[in-house]
């Protein structure tokens, strides 16, 4: 198996059946095999029906259906920890950034990267570009959560938030293997981790359209940043009990 597609998903069914046709229409005409997996977080709609009624006409298709809302630093883990990929993508359920980003991600696997991401700054890559902007104090509080981010955790990224990553299985196993962050703050404590095991790390333009129902409150943004706060003082405690090994 060489790409798995993790979607995690939470009370998705608006939306869930228009993603996965969309990822499904790419891999396709792609010249690998693939599989296409949505973990639920503990969804109390129609979410795992939809996805049930679908693999029954898309092949490679097969869900996780976790009754408790654990959060979605826990369910992309999940995802991680059981996919069979050579190459592990998540991507957010509401497609903001399209499954076409990979074909950008895939050449950076073949020079030897172990974690490849999109950014919606262009500061971290040129061509970087959002269709619809985000409300102003999300941006405001984006912008100084970053530098704050960068200051503990993950100096020199500066869209550490973008929910399309991709990773390596061996990559994936020993990052995911020792996550603790069950939230929002999952991204941030991801790169980190890579850094400190000293992967290399590569950034591609994303163009991403905002959906104006994210879930991602304010309250969200805040907690993020304490988690950041954990994930540095846990790094530099050598709480996760890493190594640098290849």
């Amino acid at each position: 198996m060489y790409l798995s597609v993790i979607i995690p998903a939470y009370n998705e069914d608006e939306r869930i059946e228009i993603t996965i046709h969309q990822v499904y229409k790419y891999l396709a005409r792609v010249p690998y095999t693939w599989e296409i997996i949505v973990v639920s977080d503990g969804s109390k709609d129609l979410t795992i029906q939809k996805v049930s009624q679908l693999a029954k006409k898309i092949p490679n298709v097969w869900w996780i259906d976790r009754k408790e809302n654990r959060g979605k630093g826990y369910t992309v883990r999940e995802g991680m920890l059981k996919a069979n990929g050579r190459l592990r993508l998540f991507a957010d359920a509401d497609n903001s950034t399209d499954i076409s980003h990979f074909d950008k991600m895939r050449p950076l696997f073949d020079k030897g990267y172990d974690v490849v991401i999109c950014s919606r700054d262009p500061k971290d890559a040129a061509g970087a570009r959002q269709e619809v902007s985000q409300q102003w104090h999300k941006r405001l509080i984006g912008n100084i959560g970053n530098l704050y981010i960068q200051l503990l955790a993950v100096r020199g990224i500066w869209d550490t938030q973008c929910g399309f990553k991709a990773f390596r299985a061996d990559a994936a196993k020993r990052i995911f293997s020792i996550t603790r962050i069950n939230r929002w703050g999952f991204d941030v404590e991801v790169l980190a981790l890579a850094r400190a095991m000293k992967m290399q790390i590569g950034i591609v333009a994303a163009y991403w359209v905002n959906d104006p129902r994210s879930k991602v409150k304010l309250s969200g943004y805040l907690y993020t940043l304490w988690e950041t706060t954990k994930i540095g003082w846990w790094i530099r405690r050598n709480r996760y009990h890493m190594s640098d090994d290849r």
